[in-house]
């Protein structure tokens, strides 16, 4: 259920009202907007009392009280009509500014990830992306330099001042990896890792939830309530290509997620043309669609020498070629009514 607050309520009325939502056997989550302050209370319908009665109890307090109806309650548009930003660093994502994300896929070296971070910013990127625990397919394929690449990156924002985001994989790293990073990344293979999300959410710090290889939209989003009902309202969607019966790319970066994603919620959506296609000379083309259609951030896989990257080569653009993908995406941008 959500209930929408009068404007200018005071604490006492609202902490009041908040009490009789407990009473009645619900969990209830707090969103403040600008105009208006929207409680989802979270509970059985079935063998909770009705909430009906906030509107007759406190008439000069509550506005409406509204069944939702989907599946998924926090992140859906009917709990928070309004898009939803979270600010990095000074970095609004969710705003009129699309956010650039860029990086290697793993953190390999010092050399290697200043140099991508200087080169990055210098082309117009806010956030930097690096791997330190590495997901791989096969166990004797490099799995991250693990708190070193941690150390690394915090050291390259030290000296570029970019954000970092960078994969949590097990919940034992959850507090590790949040006193490094500002966003956490919760990965396709982890998507619906639910005890995993639940910590990533429990660190207080932004999560980035990448959609599975083989994940129906509406489990992503419920996947994505486990971080809002764990009392963290910093979530982003990124969606980074699906598998399907095509061999031509390495996934099928399904761009629909994006309107589909803006209509159902109020969650910023971030496009990774790296993983979706699997190519680096498919990635602007991909970036180009994203922003069209209206992806709030963009998450770039950038290498120094991407023929000798220890993973995912084939995906890297070189930093010339994030370059001039930053330029050709201007226009793109600006069509968009972006900045």
């Amino acid at each position: 259920m959500i209930i929408v607050l009068r404007p200018n309520l005071t604490r006492k009325d609202e902490t009041a009202v908040l009490k009789e939502i407990k009473r009645l056997g619900y969990h209830p989550h707090i969103m403040r907007g600008v105009a208006r302050t929207v409680i989802g209370a979270i509970g059985d319908e079935l063998t909770h009392k009705s909430l009906e009665s906030l509107l007759t109890l406190f008439p000069h307090a509550v506005e409406s009280v509204m069944p939702v109806q989907r599946r998924f309650k926090l992140v859906s548009r009917e709990a928070h009509p309004a898009n939803s930003t979270i600010n990095v660093r000074g970095n609004v994502i969710g705003g009129r500014k699309i956010q650039i994300m860029a990086g290697p896929c793993s953190v390999e070296s010092e050399k290697q990830l200043l140099g991508t971070a200087e080169a990055v910013k210098a082309a117009g990127a806010t956030i930097l992306r690096g791997g330190a625990f590495k997901p791989r397919t096969s166990p004797y394929e490099f799995q991250g330099l693990g708190e070193k690449g941690l150390k690394l990156l915090a050291k390259a924002r030290k000296e570029t001042g970019l954000a970092i985001i960078t994969e949590l994989l097990s919940e034992e790293h959850a507090e590790l990896v949040a006193a490094y990073a500002d966003i956490i990344q919760i990965g396709a293979r982890n998507s619906q890792n639910f005890q995993l999300l639940i910590a990533a959410a429990r660190t207080g710090k932004p999560v980035l939830l990448k959609r599975g290889l083989s994940t129906r939209i509406e489990e992503w989003l419920l996947a994505g309530e486990y971080v809002l009902s764990n009392g963290n309202s910093s979530l982003m969607f990124c969606e980074r290509g699906i598998r399907t019966f095509e061999t031509y790319t390495r996934n099928t970066l399904d761009l629909s997620t994006i309107p589909i994603i803006k209509m159902e919620s109020h969650c910023s959506v971030v496009i990774d043309p790296s993983q979706g296609s699997g190519r680096a000379d498919l990635v602007s083309a991909m970036c180009k669609g994203a922003v069209a259609m209206g992806a709030d951030a963009l998450l770039i896989e950038v290498h120094p020498n991407p023929a000798e990257a220890l993973s995912d080569g084939a995906q890297q653009l070189s930093p010339e070629g994030f370059a001039r993908l930053m330029a050709e995406l201007k226009p793109f941008i600006e069509a968009a009514g972006r900045e």
